[in-house]
C-alpha cells in the first residue's frame, strides 16, 4: 500500500539496524511510550535486529490498559442499569473489572453499543430523548479532542440525556513518573507521534533538560521505530539529551492549535490514577465546572466509588517497563486473551497481548 509498504521496506529495515549496530558501543535502555509501537516492535521482530547492547522497555502506552479497575465497574454499574444505553469503542468491551466487565453486562441485559466517534454516542441520544446515553471517553491526548468536541455539542445543542465517563490521561506526567522512580532504568524515550500529533512536543524540553535523558518522536511504522532507535542511539553514545523530531511528515512542534483549544475549553488537568500504577498528579483530563452536567459519574452518583486491581496481574510493573510479558507467572496459564486477569492481555495495544500473538510459541519451554 501506498504511504506504507515504503516504511516497510525489508532492505531498508536491515540498513538501518546495521547503522543502528555500527554506532552502538554501550548498553542502552530505551523505552517506547505507545502500545501502537509496542505492537508493531513485537509483531516486525524490530527488537530482535537491533544489536543486544540496546533494549527496549515497553511502557504505559496504551490507554485502556491504564484505565483504573473502577471505572471499568463504573462503567459495568452504569451499562446495567434500566434506560440506559452505554456506547464505547469495541477495545473496552473486554476489559476486566472487579465486577466483570462491559460484554458481560451486555449478556446480562444491559444496552450496550460499539460506536465509532462519541458524536456517533450524541446522535443516539438525540435519537432517543427517553433514555441516558453514555459514552465512554478513553484516551490520551488523540482522542481528546473528539471527546471535548461530542461535549461541546452537546452543550450548544441541549441535549440533555448524553454525558461521558472520563478516563483521559496524559503522557509527559507519566514520563516524569518514571523519571522520578529511584528504580529508573530508562535512558531515552520514543514518543508517541500521535500523541504529539495533537499537542506537540514543547513539553518534552523541560523533562530531557531535568532528567538529561533524550526524546525523540517517532512514528509507527517498522523504519519509524528503527530511525527513532537510531536517533536516541547517537543522542545517548554523544552524550547529548535533546528532544528530536523523526515524525516530521505528521508532527510539528506546537502540535494541533485548534484540537488543543477546544480540549482546553471543556477539559481541565486533573489528578488521575493509572492502573497497576497508582495516581500520578496532573496526569488526566476532567470536564471543567461549566460542562459538569456531562460527567457521568457525577450524573450517576458514583463519584466516590474505589476498587482493588486482581493481586495475580502484575500489569503494573509490565506498564513501567519493570519487567516483559512473559516474565510473569501467570503469562499464557492464568491470563490469556480468553481468560485476561489485566488490560494489557485485551488490548490490541496490550504488551501482553502482543507477545501472546507472537511471541507465545518461542517462549514456552522445550522439552
Amino acid at each position: 500500500m501506498k504511504y506504507i509498504d515504503e516504511y516497510r521496506d525489508a532492505q531498508a529495515v536491515r540498513r538501518f539496524a546495521r547503522a543502528i549496530e555500527r554506532i552502538t558501543t554501550r548498553e542502552w535502555q530505551i523505552m517506547e511510550v505507545c502500545g501502537g509501537q509496542t505492537h508493531a516492535i513485537v509483531k516486525f521482530g524490530i527488537d530482535e535486529l537491533l544489536p543486544p547492547q540496546i533494549t527496549l522497555l515497553h511502557g504505559p502506552g496504551c490507554p485502556v490498559c491504564v484505565t483504573p479497575v473502577e471505572l471499568i465497574d463504573k462503567a459495568v454499574e452504569i451499562a446495567s442499569r434500566p434506560n440506559v444505553i452505554f456506547t464505547s469503542f469495541g477495545d473496552m468491551l473486554r476489559v476486566p473489572g472487579t465486577r466483570g466487565d462491559l460484554f458481560a453486562a451486555k449478556a446480562g441485559g444491559g444496552d450496550v453499543r460499539i460506536v465509532y466517534s462519541p458524536l456517533d454516542a450524541l446522535r443516539l441520544a438525540q435519537a432517543n430523548p427517553d433514555k441516558q446515553v453514555v459514552f465512554f471517553a478513553v484516551g490520551f491526548e488523540t482522542t481528546a479532542p473528539a471527546n471535548a468536541m461530542a461535549v461541546y455539542q452537546a452543550a450548544r445543542q441541549n441535549v440533555t440525556n448524553f454525558s461521558i465517563l472520563v478516563s483521559h490521561v496524559l503522557v509527559p506526567p507519566a514520563i516524569e513518573a518514571i523519571l522520578g522512580s529511584p528504580d529508573n532504568r530508562v535512558q531515552g524515550f520514543l514518543a508517541a507521534g500521535h500523541v504529539c500529533a495533537v499537542v506537540g512536543y514543547e513539553e518534552y524540553y523541560p523533562l530531557a533538560a531535568k532528567y538529561h535523558v533524550p526524546f525523540v518522536v517517532t512514528g509507527f511504522e517498522p523504519l519509524d521505530i528503527l530511525q527513532g532507535v537510531y536517533m536516541l542511539t547517537r543522542q545517548l553514545e554523544s552524550g547529548r539529551a535533546e528532544v528530536e523530531n523523526q515524525y516530521a511528515r505528521c508532527v510539528a512542534r506546537q502540535g494541533n492549535r485548534p484540537a488543543q483549544a477546544i480540549v482546553s475549553d471543556v477539559f481541565q488537568i486533573v489528578p488521575r490514577k493509572w492502573r497497576g500504577i497508582g495516581e500520578i498528579p496532573r496526569s488526566g483530563l476532567g470536564l471543567r465546572p461549566a460542562y459538569a452536567q456531562f460527567d457521568a459519574e457525577r450524573r450517576f452518583d458514583l463519584v466516590e466509588y474505589t476498587a482493588e486491581e486482581s493481586p495475580d496481574c502484575i500489569s503494573g510493573e509490565v506498564l513501567q517497563g519493570k519487567v516483559k510479558p512473559n516474565q510473569c507467572p501467570a503469562f499464557g496459564t492464568l491470563c490469556t486473551p480468553e481468560h485476561p486477569l489485566g488490560a494489557t492481555m485485551v488490548s490490541n495495544e496490550g504488551a501482553c497481548a502482543a507477545y501472546y500473538r507472537y511471541r507465545r510459541l518461542e517462549l514456552q519451554p522445550h522439552g
